[in-house]
This record gives structure tokens, sequence and C-alpha cells, in this order.
């Protein structure tokens, strides 16, 4: 099979495709500028945010004050009866899931450094 033959010049165009053609090469550079800019913008953004955003502070699960060498104490009084099936420490609070003389559960909820009940919820089935 021969090949058909490459033409070495290209023929120019009507001079209403070269219209249509300038058109589609200036819409083309307008429309990239433009996503540049936008980008540009997204960017400075997201660095100013990062530069002026306060620091988190984070919650620390130790925030009960212990001297040295010593050791916490203290009570916590559940009703007669109770057995205590679960519980759960988080930060300062333990939730002690306990089951009631009566066979009900009840959640009760400490705060350690007050040393004081601060909830008390009844799980109940509907």
């Amino acid at each position: 099979m021969s090949r058909p033959a490459i033409e070495e010049e290209d023929k120019p165009l009507d001079p209403s495709v070269e219209r249509v053609r300038r058109k589609l090469v200036r819409f083309f550079i307008i429309n990239l500028g433009l996503l540049f800019i936008a980008l540009m913008a997204v960017i400075g953004g997201v660095v100013y945010k990062s530069r002026t955003a306060a620091p988190v502070a984070s919650v620390t699960g130790g925030e009960i004050d212990v001297p040295a060498g010593s050791q916490l104490t203290g009570d916590i009084i559940l009703p007669a009866g109770a057995k205590i099936a679960s519980q759960t420490l988080s930060g300062n609070r333990i939730s002690i899931d306990a089951e009631l003389a009566d066979g009900s559960h009840t959640i009760f909820v400490y705060d350690i450094t007050q040393r004081r009940l601060i909830g008390q919820f009844a799980v109940k089935a509907q």
C-alpha cells in the first residue's frame, strides 16, 4: 500500500475560520488566566488561615492534680444492693454502669476532681 503524500506547507485558512480560531485561542488564554488567579487565591487563603489560626488546645486526660508520692482517695456511694457491671474513665470523669437490687441498670457519672455525682441515668428498654 502506498502512503498518502504529506503536504509540507499548511494551506491558509478561510478568513471566517481564522476569526473563529483566534476567538478560541483568546477564550482559552482568558480562561487559563482566570483559573490561575482563582488557584492562587485559594492557596493564599489556605496559607493565611494556617498562619493566623490559633493553636488548638488539646484536652488532656490527666487534668487531676495529685501531689507526688500520694494518691487520690474518696468514696463513691452506690445504692444498697447495687453491683457494678462496668466502668469507664475519661479525663476527670468516671462512668459506672451498675445493676441495682431490683434488676434495673443505672449509669452513674462522677467528677473525680470535685468528688461528687454529676449525673445518674436510668437505662430502660422500650
